[in-house]
């Protein structure tokens, strides 16, 4: 649905087009805030994932092995058929 809409061609009529509507003055106070935004929503999702109550028993706990029966200093046992 999406595959060519990130053409160079595109791209530089997108800008032409933002550039007509908003004028060469307030493109970089618009990229400053989006910037700023993304930023802050960038920040406020790593503060909502510290602050589900899994993620801190998460970060305490060691990771369990893959498989429980063998520690990580064993080699493994080879199947017997």
């Amino acid at each position: 649905m999406f595959e060519g809409l990130f053409q160079p061609t595109h791209l530089i009529l997108i800008l032409l087009v933002a550039l007509l509507l908003f004028g060469p003055s307030k493109l970089p106070q618009i990229g400053a805030g989006l910037g700023k935004s993304i930023r802050d929503f960038k920040k406020a999702i790593a503060g909502v994932s510290d602050d589900l109550p899994g993620a801190a028993l998460a970060k305490r706990l060691p990771a369990a092995p893959a498989n429980p029966e063998v520690s990580a200093g064993d080699p493994p046992e080879p199947k017997q058929s």
